[in-house]
């Protein structure tokens, strides 16, 4: 049911090439949502992130990196103007399938306001110009704990018979594959495209890995990702579609505590760390978890899961990356 959804998904893109085609003045067209809404599905996910070149004589670019897995992508979310997408990764341990609630992505069209990463350990709401917000979409990217990551805004285009999305540069926290390493660099800056394919669809990063050296920001080495998404049925499906039934109603109270949260500060604080992202992810996830496995109920996960969101509101910010 799924490849059929995103079959006819890909055929609306690619027939709706005529200019002029938005339902009306400040109304997302069908050929954007289509786009959007295309990357639902069940997937085999190449990982391939490469360090091209270094600006510091000292860096020694890194082996390229590549990984691969499998994802279910679904709809959490649509209200013809604003979409979510949840990433719930799939792994096999000794023939049993593991749930892994991954990053997700949420897309608005014509955004007052973009959830923007401004340094360390801070996110700030930042508002978007009338030119800009036209015609335009804002991806939201949160990590797995529905904690903030990065946002970008940007237009969906169909030239050459491709669909794709590219935001401005946008600047992003380290992701766990270099955090852990505790490499020279502090953080990335670069551009985020998404494209859709024949068989999926691709998610691309041109990064730059910056740090501060004598408290200026210093770029190291750049870098490209190529995340390939392929349709694939050969993983259990089911297993991630049972844990997402059973934990959605909490993952859903999750997102409105951070939204509320958000909105309140104009933005949000929240301490990262280089295992698990952002402090909070460790336990709510396991809340997450231990409803899935029956070891407690939502309401009781909930509560304590809004408790530990408020309390980010009291850390504080390190170091500004301007």
């Amino acid at each position: 049911m799924t490849t059929r959804r995103n079959c006819l998904a890909f055929a609306i893109v690619l027939s709706l090439t005529a200019p002029g085609l938005a339902l009306a003045a400040g109304k997302p067209s069908e050929r954007d949502r289509a786009s959007i809404l295309a990357m639902a599905g069940d997937y085999r996910v190449r990982f391939d992130m490469r360090e091209t070149v270094s600006f510091v004589p000292s860096y020694e670019p890194l082996d390229e990196k590549v990984s691969g897995g499998y994802e279910a992508v679904r709809v959490v979310e649509d209200r013809g103007d604003f979409i979510s997408l949840q990433h719930l990764l799939v792994v096999e341990d000794d023939g049993k399938p593991i749930v892994v609630k991954h990053w997700r992505q949420d897309w608005t069209y014509e955004p007052a306001n973009v959830l923007a990463y401004e340094s360390a350990n801070k996110w700030v709401l930042k508002p978007v110009g009338a030119e800009a917000r036209r015609g335009s979409w804002s991806q939201t990217v949160w990590q797995t704990d529905d904690s903030p990551r990065y946002g970008g805004v940007g237009k969906w285009t169909y030239e050459g018979g491709v669909a794709s999305w590219q935001s401005e540069r946008t600047l992003r926290p380290l992701a766990r594959r270099d955090a852990v390493r505790k490499p020279v660099y502090s953080w990335y800056a670069g551009w985020n495209r998404h494209a859709l394919t024949p068989t999926g669809w691709i998610h691309e990063q041109d990064n730059a890995k910056l740090g501060l050296k004598d408290g200026k920001p210093v770029t190291y080495v750049h870098e490209v990702v190529l995340n390939t998404y392929s349709k694939s049925d050969r993983f259990p499906v089911k297993a991630a579609d049972d844990y997402w039934n059973a934990t959605k109603a909490y993952w859903s109270q999750v997102r409105t505590a951070w939204d509320q949260a958000i909105e309140k500060g104009r933005g949000v604080t929240v301490t990262e760390e280089a295992q698990n992202g952002s402090v909070t992810g460790p336990k709510l996830m396991g809340l997450a978890d231990d409803i899935a496995e029956g070891k407690t109920d939502t309401a009781k996960a909930v509560a304590e899961a809004r408790a530990l969101i408020a309390g980010t509101e009291k850390t504080r910010p390190l170091a500004s990356l301007k």
